[in-house]
């Protein structure tokens, strides 16, 4: 569950953002001061940070600008103030976002949404097989970290083999898969791909990847 940190000095506004955000699966945390808050963040990890601007010793702006030298964690600022020198002045700060007071609940919590899928950490499409990994997203192949520079038909006949490694793949299947077409029976195409893959693997290791069933087709050698 994400702990969100509020940062807001009016004890009734603190407690309304409370209950909204323990209302929608999200675990608040408070600080009434940007002191207490910078003391907090040192210790805490938050996912998002609600800032109210008119806090008292610290103002929001010092307390943003402090938060930005030490975490990247993403800040919404609660403000009263909507013109355009503030709001430009806000941003530069270190802000992600702000909403201006009074709001209404259902966009703060859209903004929030956002927020926390933007700074969600990026998962990268990866198919591994033993010392074998395809990045889905870029088409590389590495073997044991090193790069397979392999032709686009090389990559998914390998990416193929990879997804299924117990299925037996015949020529067939492997031709109307990759090649998007009939197989006509041109063992030769098959055959000369396959090699190509297991000469550039055999470049970095000695162990056996593709493995021939005799009169069947290929599969990966498990």
């Amino acid at each position: 569950m994400n702990k969100i940190l509020i940062i807001e000095d009016d004890p009734h506004i603190s407690g309304l953002l409370c209950e909204l955000l323990s209302r929608n699966n999200y675990t608040p945390c408070t600080a009434f001061s940007g002191t207490e808050a910078l003391l907090l963040l040192q210790s805490e990890e938050y996912s998002l940070i609600l800032l109210d601007l008119m806090l008292p010793g610290k103002n929001g702006i010092e307390v943003l600008t402090e938060i930005r030298a030490n975490i990247n964690t993403p800040v919404i600022a609660l403000t009263a103030i909507s013109d355009k020198e503030s709001v430009v002045a806000l941003l530069k700060a270190g802000a992600n976002d702000y909403i201006t007071k009074p709001f209404d609940n259902s966009e703060l919590l859209a903004r929030i949404e956002v927020q926390l899928r933007s700074s969600a950490p990026k998962q990268t499409r990866q198919l591994t097989f033993r010392d074998i990994t395809l990045d889905l997203e870029r088409f590389d192949g590495f073997v044991s970290e090193q790069p397979l520079e392999l032709s686009k038909r090389e990559f998914e006949i390998l990416r193929l083999l990879m997804e299924n490694p117990q299925k037996v793949f015949t020529k067939n299947n492997l031709y109307e898969s990759v090649w998007n077409d009939e197989f006509l029976g041109d063992d030769n195409t098959i055959n000369v791909h396959i090699s190509k893959l297991r000469t550039k693997i055999a470049k970095h290791t000695n162990d056996e990847y593709i493995k021939t069933v005799w009169g069947i087709g290929f599969k990966m050698n498990v």
